[in-house]
């Protein structure tokens, strides 16, 4: 591979600034979706096992509609349709958008590892005077944590996958800057290619930060 032209691509007339811009953008709305969408999962995980039927019922309403549905179209929809005369910016609405799909991902993940818990042990610490409260967080959270986390680091790079739709709505994130680029330089492989690198950066970037937090919690039970 030529260095020129990747250096003309990546770093010439400060390339590398519009691209550092666009993946500042991309991690922005990454790290806000997967915040907000990480709680409301929380919440309508609660919903869907919870005894309350109306709020069951619209759970399962929610996450069916929600997963079914592309998170492109969503994304237009709540855009061009929902917000369209708002006054959220593009960012905004993007947040939404993949909050709302993050929520249904995550609550499926919560659920199904809250199932896996051995209800015996749950049985067992209310027999030994425990409240339903401190059997949850002293039992049940530290287990539905261990189950579901492989998973949710999957659909934490998901999540960082799906956000390249944004350039769809008028956002200027690290797809939509390479596709420019690439248009700019006739230059479409190698710039692809380099853009496939970031994410791929991104992705491991988020299996370390998920190693790191393993190797940590070992460290601490050795030690205790």
């Amino acid at each position: 591979m030529n260095l020129e032209i990747v250096y003309n691509i990546f770093i010439k007339d400060g390339s590398w600034l519009t691209i550092m811009k666009g993946l500042s953008t991309t991690v922005q709305i990454s790290v806000l979706s997967l915040f907000f969408g990480t709680i409301l999962g929380a919440v309508i995980c609660f919903f869907r096992v919870g005894k309350i039927k109306p709020l069951e019922i619209f759970a399962k309403i929610y996450i069916s509609i929600i997963l079914g549905s592309p998170v492109l179209m969503l994304l237009m929809l709540l855009f061009y349709g929902v917000f369209a005369r708002s006054d959220l910016s593009p960012i905004s609405v993007a947040v939404i958008t993949f909050s709302m799909h993050t929520a249904a991902h995550t609550a499926e993940i919560f659920r199904s590892s809250l199932m896996a818990v051995d209800r015996g042990q749950i049985e067992a610490a209310r027999t030994l005077g425990f409240s339903k409260i401190q059997a949850f967080k002293l039992v049940t959270l530290p287990q539905i944590i261990k189950i579901s986390k492989p998973v949710y680091q999957s659909a934490v790079i998901n999540l960082i996958q799906w956000t390249s739709v944004v350039g769809y709505v008028t956002i200027t994130d690290l797809t939509r800057v390479i596709n420019n680029t690439a248009s700019r330089t006739m230059q479409p492989m190698i710039t692809i290619i380099g853009g496939m690198i970031i994410y791929l950066a991104l992705s491991y970037l988020v299996n370390g930060i998920f190693y790191l937090s393993d190797r940590k919690k070992f460290t601490e039970v050795e030690k205790s």
